[in-house]
């Protein structure tokens, strides 16, 4: 399938479904091709977590726990 730039603004969400159904299309603007719209598989799915974080895992300083409150006192006293 082609469309135009035009087109694909004015009914991405047509497009888009049938990128979803399989189809491929391809974005013209001015005649000339500009982008392509393809279908994405299970296969291009990564199966590790894409955030760019991933789990942090802190050390242990032994420092105590401090509850919501403590935290708030100790913030107060920062304040002018």
């Amino acid at each position: 399938m082609e469309t135009t730039a035009r087109e694909f603004n004015q009914r991405s969400s047509q497009i888009l479904a049938a990128a979803a159904r399989g189809e491929t299309i391809t974005v013209t603007k001015n005649g000339t091709a500009v982008a392509r719209v393809v279908p994405i598989t299970e296969d291009d799915i990564p199966p590790y977590p894409t955030d760019p974080m991933g789990t942090i895992d802190l050390p242990d300083l032994g420092l105590p726990d401090l509850t919501d409150e403590d935290i708030e006192d100790v913030l107060k006293g920062m304040g002018s």
